[in-house]
């Protein structure tokens, strides 16, 4: 199991003063069965009017916050301090994972999936595209196992598609990342979602972290200074399996989980409506530092020290 301290800020430079603010956070990561969330906290300035923190519908940790305050600046951290542990389908071999039709056929047919099956369907940003069938296609021959098929599809996202973080934004159409083979981790999960989607199978999308400094002899990862996103396929009675197109690897202890959702636009880090600001600049940093104890960061930071 691997520590480590997350720093997520985000800050709005307001062409013209914004007298009044909603927004709605997805920084903080989630407690789950590999991921220990030890502390967490999200500081914003102005100092809002009402501050309040709640899970979504799809049981990740969001905070609300109204600003009052008449502002041409908006700060927003989130300082976290999380251990991680591999993956728990990270080591899961292809001949022990079903064909990926015979994942499909559950899905359509058998109504203990219900939950699951909403994530076969189109969302906002993901949308099912002659381009990402045929690209699939090739892939999910007959008879294969849906871990071997996923794994080929994750090695060749990477292989086709050049990261270029100029290239895209969060309006670009999914069939444009197609064609051009350009963008950034967002797209790239997008586009395994929906070649997955263009099967019948159910794919989420995944937004978090990944360490900043990587280990000795190991090369940076891309995306390491920004927040990350990577999919996920259903495996019915086995549970969600994970993957990093941007990356080429299936995620373990340096990829740090914050939200899941059907698409980018349901974790969107910090969305809002505002009244007034005309134009904006927008910046964002993310440091991901590894650490030896959470005991002793906790003790740090002047945070009492339990045991979680």
């Amino acid at each position: 199991m691997r520590t480590y301290s997350v720093r997520h800020s985000t800050r709005y430079e307001y062409e013209l003063p914004v007298m009044h603010a909603h927004h709605l956070t997805h920084l903080r990561p989630r407690a789950l069965e590999n991921q220990l969330v030890h502390a967490s906290s999200v500081q914003v300035s102005p100092k809002p009017r009402s501050h309040s923190q709640r899970r979504d519908y799809f049981g990740n940790e969001c905070d609300s916050v109204e600003v009052m305050e008449t502002h041409d600046v908006l700060d927003v951290t989130c300082t976290s301090i999380v251990s991680v542990k591999d993956y728990p389908l990270a080591s899961l071999a292809p001949q022990d994972s079903p064909t990926w039709e015979e994942v499909r056929r559950l899905l359509r047919t058998d109504d203990r999936y219900l939950s699951e099956r909403e994530f076969c369907f189109d969302s906002p940003l993901v949308r099912v595209h002659r381009l990402l069938q045929e690209y699939a296609a090739p892939i999910f021959a007959a008879g294969r196992s849906l871990v071997g098929s996923v794994t080929e599809l994750n090695k060749r996202i990477f292989d086709d598609f050049e990261y270029d973080p100029v290239a895209t934004d969060i309006s670009t159409p999914l069939g444009q990342v197609m064609r051009e083979r350009r963008g950034v981790c967002q797209d790239f999960a997008h586009v395994a979602i929906g070649c997955l989607r263009s099967l019948g199978l159910a794919a989420r999308y995944v937004s978090g972290y990944l360490e900043t400094i990587p280990p000795p002899g190991e090369k940076r990862l891309v995306g390491a200074d920004a927040s990350h996103a990577w999919a996920s396929v259903y495996i019915p009675d086995v549970g969600w399996f994970d993957f990093d197109p941007t990356n080429a690897l299936l995620p373990k202890s340096r990829h740090i989980t914050a939200a899941w959702g059907r698409d980018f636009s349901d974790v969107c880090p910090l969305k809002g409506v505002v009244v007034g600001g005309g134009g904006h600049i927008l910046s964002v940093g993310v440091d991901v530092e590894p650490r030896d104890s959470w005991e002793e960061l906790l003790a740090a930071s002047g945070r009492v020290v339990a045991k979680v």
